[in-house]
């Protein structure tokens, strides 16, 4: 990654900063620059998902490699996101951010309370209609064409070899296009940013201040140690050089609060700065913009228990274990679009039983916190790339050996 890149990107969030806190709402003048740069990731990030999940499949070469890989990854995803929802259960303990909380509830900003059920999840995943998929831009069905399309060309074999130098050509010219759009980073970061700055303030921030702080606090333990632990033993890469590599796909999903939005950026990161094979990120990255979602279940953990308190009701053991056992699926579940997290919470309170109308505190700084734990989910999927890739390549090294 380049410095002068990286500097535009500080510069970046600084401008929009100052601009936000200096003009208040009237900042939102500058809102089009980050629409033209959602605008532009949502007109990639279709094709992208497609081409590169399509090639991550062809190139895996036979269906136990790819069953090696989508194992290891699930595995990765899961276990990260049970300790992250660990993790937001015990700073909200230790930091009781529901307590002596003085905000009236809005009812208005209450999101309904139903949810699909797991069977309704799961079933939603299969497309009828893989063309809609496309046109409506469903993720989730998205990959599931995508690894069923791969593995009909492995099975075909030569007869379907065009189809796959199609898509590794399609491939090759989205990441190109990708470069292009990526270059509009610090003006996507300014434009999008400084509205958010000038319409929420201070204001609104200092009566959950704790709550905040809370969600802060447990995120930078998920990435300070959860992830540079990992990274280490199992990755064999330095925490540091995997923060300065991620750096700037986490600032685009800080001022996103989109996953999948995000995905683009990930990717020529994860490739680019941190070496990552295309083969290991084409399915690693776009499975984890979907599932993997270690900021929503910080986020979900610790909205919980801020409801119990702020209600002041206790929760015994076996509930909080339900509640992390549930969160965890909470976040695979969870769209990787602003503001599923907060649905999902949903599920998660209706679990044991706390009030729903809790939700409404939360709406008003909800944005806040979904920009922190969306930076965590990115670099989540980055370093479980980062893990996977090592282990393939000391399997490769064994099976020459």
């Amino acid at each position: 990654m380049k410095k002068s890149f990286l500097w535009q990107i500080l510069a970046a969030f600084a401008l929009a900063i100052i601009v936000g806190l200096i003009f208040g709402d009237s900042a939102t003048y500058v809102q089009p620059l980050g629409d033209l740069f959602l605008r532009l990731i949502k007109f990639i990030i279709v094709p992208l998902i497609l081409a590169t999940i399509v090639v991550g499949v062809t190139s895996a070469g036979d269906m136990k490699k790819l069953g090696r890989l989508g194992g290891k990854t699930i595995t990765f995803y899961l276990v990260t996101s049970f300790l992250a929802v660990v993790i937001g259960l015990v700073v909200a303990s230790v930091i009781s951010p529901g307590t002596g909380v003085d905000v009236q509830l809005n009812d208005e900003n209450i999101p309904s309370g139903e949810t699909q059920s797991v069977v309704d999840t799961l079933l939603h995943i299969v497309p009828t209609n893989p063309i809609e998929s496309l046109a409506t831009a469903n993720v989730l069905q998205i990959i599931f064409f995508a690894i069923f399309l791969g593995l009909g060309i492995i099975m075909v074999g030569e007869k379907a070899a065009p189809v796959q130098r199609f898509f590794d050509g399609l491939a090759e010219i989205m990441y190109k296009i990708t470069s292009v759009v990526m270059k509009l980073v610090p003006l996507g970061i300014f434009g999008l940013l400084a509205p958010i700055v000038g319409q929420y303030g201070l204001d609104v921030l200092m009566p959950l201040m704790k709550l905040i702080i809370a969600v802060l606090i447990a995120c930078l333990i998920q990435v300070g140690i959860v992830y540079s632990i990992a990274l280490k033993t199992l990755g064999k890469m330095s925490p540091l050089h995997f923060f300065k590599g991620i750096f700037p796909a986490a600032t685009v999903a800080f001022t996103t609060c989109s996953s999948s939005g995000t995905l683009p950026v990930t990717m020529k990161n994860t490739q680019e700065n941190l070496g990552v094979s295309k083969e290991t990120t084409s399915f690693v990255l776009p499975l984890g913009a979907t599932i993997n979602m270690d900021g929503t279940a910080i986020y979900q953990g610790i909205a919980v228990l801020f409801t119990a308190q702020y209600f002041g009701q206790f929760l015994s053991f076996s509930q909080l274990i339900i509640v992390a056992l549930v969160a965890t699926l909470a976040s695979i579940g969870a769209a990787g679009v602003p503001g599923a997290g907060m649905v999902m919470l949903t599920m998660t309170l209706a679990a044991v039983n706390l009030p729903l109308e809790a939700i409404a505190l939360i709406a008003g700084i909800d944005r806040i916190l979904d920009m922190m734990r969306t930076s965590v989910n990115i670099m989540g999927d980055a370093a479980a790339s980062v893990v996977i890739e090592h282990s393939e390549r000391k399997n490769e090294a064994k099976i020459a050996s």
